[in-house]
């Protein structure tokens, strides 16, 4: 249990059995009365949001979450299954709840779930990763303009936004946080 003293930006609590995290967070204390905790909050598993304000003596629950270290192991029809670190248990997590991570997915990368209740409500996948392009049009030679991109597709079909000196079989970093081009990476 926590009491409201103990709310900040960030901190996950529990509200009719569902997880929720603290995105934003003001204190306030009138001249009179009680002081306030006023909070801005995002449902774990919905998406959902709301507001909520706590006096000091209310109590809030904490939720049941566990955070594993997971390998990415391979695809099993239209589930992705997941090996625990330690005790090679594996998990199936559903390519729906995934989403746009399916296309960042590596063989035995190293992945954090968050489970609520023993059920995988996130996943998060390592910062970045390296693909290779397997389809884009040529750059023009010479062509140094900034910030100028065109589409490139890798070997999963996923299409991203690269820079125009990038070309087929270049390998680029690619942000998992938001599906974006990072860099190019130098051939060894």
């Amino acid at each position: 249990m926590f009491s409201a003293s103990d709310l900040r930006k960030g901190l996950k609590i529990q509200i009719d059995g569902e997880p929720w995290v603290i995105t934003d967070f003001d204190f306030c204390k009138p001249g009179k009365g009680t002081a306030l905790y006023r909070c801005k909050m995002k449902n774990m598993i919905t998406g959902n949001t709301m507001d909520k304000t706590y006096r000091p003596v209310e109590k809030i629950e904490k939720p049941d979450l566990e955070e594993r270290e997971m390998y990415y192991s391979y695809p099993d029809g239209d589930f992705f299954v997941f090996s625990d670190a330690d005790t090679y248990e594996e998990m199936r997590i559903s390519k729906e709840f995934l989403g746009q991570k399916i296309y960042f997915l590596i063989e035995d990368s190293l992945c954090q779930v968050l489970l609520f209740n023993g059920q995988a409500i996130d996943v998060t996948l390592p910062t970045f990763i390296e693909k290779e392009i397997v389809e884009t049009e040529p750059g023009a030679r010479g062509d140094t303009a900034t910030n100028v991109t065109k589409p490139a597709r890798i070997d999963n079909g996923y299409e991203i936004q690269v820079p125009i000196f990038i070309n087929t079989g270049d390998v680029v970093k690619i942000d998992t946080r938001t599906g974006e081009y990072a860099e190019r990476v130098s051939k060894a």
